[in-house]
């Protein structure tokens, strides 16, 4: 056993190499288009708590 390490090496290139094969995957299953109005939506929400907070504020 003059190898010494060579197992432990092997698991982490693996551990390493699954890590970057699943990086780029989703975990939501929507499309494109399902995926674009909600990320939309969620951006009308944040841009109207912003106008409000705004409103809010000038009007002290």
């Amino acid at each position: 056993m003059t190898r010494g390490n060579q197992r432990d090496l092997a698991r982490q290139k693996n551990q390493k190499k699954q890590a970057d094969a699943t990086k780029g995957k989703r975990t939501d299953n929507l499309t494109v288009e399902q995926r674009k109005a909600r990320d939309a939506e969620l951006m009308r929400e944040k841009q109207k708590k912003k106008e409000e907070a705004a409103a809010a504020g000038t009007s002290k």
